[in-house]
């Protein structure tokens, strides 16, 4: 079991994550603002973070940065979560200091396996 901050801008997105997650007995905290993601994170303090990369007013490699600079956050886990999954795409987002890429459309068992890949 983990505590998971899962940041999109899509509802759909992130009730399709929270319920592929939460049979694994994972603690979810889902939010839409990626401007409210480091204080939610400095918060709840989650062992890992899913963030969409496309969100309106602040992308998700914006939020990873600003998650990265805040002392008590430079340890936590990345997984970005996109529609963009050309090679560049997934290239950039690891760069940025993701732990992985998860590319739209996905299933619920490869969410599980991903995120069970960083957590266990």
């Amino acid at each position: 079991m983990a505590r998971i901050l899962i940041i999109d801008d899509s509802q759909a997105d992130l009730n399709f994550l929270a319920a592929a997650l939460r049979p694994a007995n994972h603690v979810i905290t889902a939010i839409t603002d990626p401007e409210a993601a480091v204080d939610t994170a400095l918060r709840d303090q989650p062992d890992l973070a899913m963030i969409d990369v496309v969100m309106p007013g602040r992308s998700g490699y914006d939020v990873a940065r600003a998650m990265k600079r805040t002392p008590e956050l430079s340890n936590l886990k990345v997984i970005f979560v996109s529609s963009k999954g050309n090679d560049t795409d997934v290239k950039w987002g690891l760069r940025q200091g993701a732990v992985d890429y998860v590319v739209k459309p996905y299933t619920p068992e490869q969410v599980l396996g991903i995120v069970s890949r960083h957590v266990n």
